[in-house]
């Protein structure tokens, strides 16, 4: 006798919902304990058996489901998302006396006391952001630039050492921090299957993993051998941060995170330096590729004191293994043009294996690095990925050059436009003088004034700019804002809506902020610090373009040299032509006090938390900063205020605690007027 329909359900969801916790529990134990409770045909026999159940009974399938690890939508392109909390960089060690110095300052912020570190190794992957709300995996994004990575949520569910959901009791949301590698063994099967197929084979496990977490089809990512070990965390809502990294290692762990089991809290920067050796030895026979290890201070209260400097923290290095050479022949050397024009020789080189990627050029810095290693063209080199990325020629062999090697020379015109080259006494580097008449040093500046951290110009990428170039509708940054939609219509492949898209994002660059406007005119060693800088010692820019070196000097860390670029920019009639002419076509920003200490926000510490109803938290951040006020990521008892949004979460609650002043959307208006509560 048959069981009724409703019986019959009901033992199916069970037994669905058994087998999803114990292909959770193997997961978990493979992946995070490197402690496998079955085999893998005992594994594949649970997970075909779920299968079979949620094809019976369709209504039983659920998105968290170990079934659904490959996604069926095709994704047409990779959103942006903007990470809660940046994801910094690292500074690199190279040497002992590297290390000691980063413990010796460490110990400074200590008062003098010894600092505990925690040591890992450093994977060779692509860094990605998960994103957990409630403990369910809702986003998952690479690093990008720090700020905005792009959404590679579709294709990180087909990893199965990704937990969909974490274990224990999660925090209401968490921002998971990890590397996403490929393990040796499995690129040396991808590549013998590539091989057989007649395909393209990978130069490095690096490359692989990368190219495979950004494939448009998830289902070309779930057969790539592809894994993820985690690090850290940003931001964190709902639960109660730990306290040093050690215990945040063991946090993540618990929810079921993997992460490094040769990862070890130490003291003294002599039991790094024997970490650093011990790794050295194993990296061979590790079954993922390292390319050296990464040291943090261990107690979070004493990172949150060290800060950060740009986009890296001081509380963290990464000491990196000293780069792979090796020997091959320069055939000949190119000169690129750079977006100020200068010129930088290029070798091209009979291709050769360096640290595991095939290297066919390398960059040779300069005449000067040239003159001194001795280099010329039919040398046999010795080449090195420096830092085990930028292909460099590190020396030439002398002993095994042809008596007719001839010299490299320097150009005497620019190999783009055909403008003079000029060797500046004192600089190593030589510029084309074409500037906007040169085509290389347009389409750089052009790039550079359209990117995402200068006017955000959505949809002006590198194919775009050449065509505009290469039809003359553009000969500087002014004529974007002159451009309209028929001519941009007629560019390839650029379909009408394409076209009106892009022009109505031209406009909107109109509104932006003094900082961005003079990051994107590519002055010359004025990056973004710097241009935020200048336009808060300055305020406004008639006072920048009108000050003379002096004046300059004492805006806050701007030197000599700084200052001398920035005078040369503004006292350069055609540089002086273009600014006008973008004013005139209505670019434009909120005015900005005159000087950091008349600033109305001066001296004050804002934490942002929550969802804002009318901005952005980047947008409030440039607001705040442009008043003089420092944005921090943490509340402590220094903070002044803190600006809580929708579903604002720990952060709220600490400030409560500290009898921190809480603002709402209303009083962070009132605050950006310069209203202080």
């Amino acid at each position: 006798m048959s069981q009724p329909a409703g019986a019959a359900l009901s033992a199916a969801r069970q037994r669905v919902q058994a087998l999803r916790e114990q292909i959770a529990q193997h997961n978990y134990r493979y992946y995070v304990l490197d402690d496998p409770g079955v085999s893998d045909a005992e594994f594949d026999s649970l997970l075909g058996e779920l299968r079979a159940l949620e094809t019976t009974h369709p209504e039983l399938l659920s998105p968290d489901s170990p079934t659904q690890r490959v996604g069926g939508e095709v994704a047409e392109a990779f959103a942006p998302v903007v990470h809660r909390l940046p994801m910094l960089s690292l500074e690199n060690a190279f040497s002992a006396e590297e290390v000691e110095g980063f413990d010796r300052r460490c110990r400074e912020a200590a008062d003098g006391a010894e600092v505990a570190y925690v040591a890992e190794p450093k994977l060779d992957g692509l860094a990605v952001n998960l994103v957990y709300e409630k403990g369910r995996l809702v986003r998952a994004a690479t690093r990008g630039d720090g700020a905005t990575g792009e959404d590679v949520t579709a294709n990180i569910r087909t990893l199965r050492s990704v937990p969909r959901v974490l274990r224990g009791a999660a925090p209401a949301l968490l921002e998971a921090r990890g590397e996403v590698f490929m393990p040796v063994a499995g690129f040396a099967k991808l590549n013998e299957e590539q091989q057989r197929a007649g395909g393209k084979l990978f130069v490095n496990p690096r490359n692989a993993a990368a190219g495979a977490l950004r494939q448009i089809d998830p289902r070309v990512t779930a057969i790539r051998p592809l894994e993820i070990c985690f690090y850290g965390i940003g931001a964190m809502e709902g639960g109660a941060e730990p306290d040093t990294q050690t215990a945040m290692l063991a946090m993540l762990r618990e929810w079921g995170l993997r992460v490094s089991r040769l990862a070890q809290t130490l003291t003294g920067p002599a039991a790094l330096l024997a970490y650093y050796g011990q790794m050295q030895q194993q990296r061979a026979a590790l079954p993922y590729q390292i390319d050296g290890v990464v040291y943090k201070v261990d107690s979070r209260a004493l990172q949150q004191k060290l800060g950060q400097v740009s986009r890296a923290p001081r509380w963290a290095v990464a000491h990196k293994f000293p780069p792979e050479e090796a020997r091959t022949v320069l055939r000949e050397v190119e000169f690129q043009v750079g977006r100020t024009g200068a010129l930088t020789p290029v070798a091209r080189l009979l291709p050769v294996l360096v640290g595991g990627a095939t290297v066919s050029n390398a960059t040779l810095h300069n005449m000067g690095e040239i003159a001194r290693k001795d280099i010329r063209i039919g040398d046999t080199v010795l080449v090195r990925r420096a830092g085990d990325v930028i292909p460099e020629v590190v020396r030439s062999l002398p002993e095994l050059r042809p008596a007719d090697a001839p010299a490299i020379l320097l150009p005497a015109q620019c190999p783009v436009c055909g403008s003079a080259v000029e060797q500046v006494e004192g600089e190593a580097v030589a510029r084309c003088t074409g500037a906007l008449r040169c085509r290389a040093q347009r389409h750089e500046a052009l790039r550079h004034f359209a990117s995402r951290r200068a006017m955000d110009i959505e949809g002006l990428g590198d194919e775009r700019i050449a065509q505009l170039i290469e039809r003359e509708l553009v000969q500087t940054p002014a004529d974007l804002y002159r451009l309209e939609v028929p001519a941009i219509a007629g560019l390839a492949r650029m379909a009408e809506k394409s076209a009106q898209n892009l022009v109505a994002a031209i406009a909107a660059s109109r509104e932006t902020t003094l900082p961005r406007f003079l990051h994107a005119l590519g002055i010359r060693e004025v990056g973004e610090a710097t241009a935020a800088t200048l336009a808060r010692h300055f305020g406004n820019l008639d006072a920048l373009r009108g000050a003379d070196i002096d004046a300059l000097r004492l805006a806050p860390d701007v030197g000599p040299v700084v200052a001398a670029r920035v005078h040369a920019f503004f006292a350069d009639a055609g540089n002086q032509a273009v600014v006008n002419d973008l004013l005139a076509c209505g670019i434009r920003w909120p005015q900005i006090a005159a000087a950091r200490d008349a600033q109305p926000l001066a001296g004050k510490t804002v934490v942002l938390t929550g969802a804002l109803p009318d901005m952005s938290r980047e947008q409030a951040k440039e607001q705040l900063e442009a008043l003089g006020a420092k944005v921090a990521g943490s509340v402590s008892k220094k903070t002044h205020y803190v600006v809580a949004g929708e579903d604002a979460g720990s952060k709220l609650t600490k400030a409560q605690g500290l009898g921190v002043p809480v603002l709402d959307a209303q009083g962070l208006a009132a605050l950006l007027r310069g209203e202080l509560p």
